[in-house]
């Protein structure tokens, strides 16, 4: 059982950064894709940004430009920097690790960390 344990949330004005990090209790950067996802009171979870074992980045539409997702394989660490925020963005931001192979799969969460925008 690997555990994901997101930190960095918290209250930013409108147009401020906050940068996110998650952490795993096992080795397991070098082979999972790492993703972070967000969920606002009364819409379905959404994908932000992902960034796969090889390092390549995907960012949904809505943060592009804006945010920037990292990994630190070394570390067991991946990242999400969160520049000129809008209250939009508020929600509940989760660190996701996906393993896909042959025959078996992983998908762990993080608990979750809060992101607050003010207006």
């Amino acid at each position: 059982q690997v555990q994901l344990v997101e930190s960095g949330g918290g209250l930013v004005q409108f147009g401020g950064s906050l940068r996110l990090s998650c952490a795993a209790s096992a080795n397991i950067f070098s082979i999972y894709d790492m993703g972070w996802y967000r969920q606002a009171p009364g819409k379905q979870r959404e994908l932000v940004a992902v960034i796969t074992t090889g390092g390549s980045a995907n960012y949904a539409d809505s943060v592009k430009g804006r945010f920037t997702i990292s990994r630190d394989n070394a570390k067991n660490t991946v990242s999400l920097q969160m520049n000129s925020l809008k209250p939009e963005d508020t929600a509940v931001y989760y660190c996701n690790a996906l393993y896909s192979g042959r025959y078996t799969h992983y998908n762990y969460w993080g608990q979750g960390t809060q992101v607050t925008v003010s207006s």
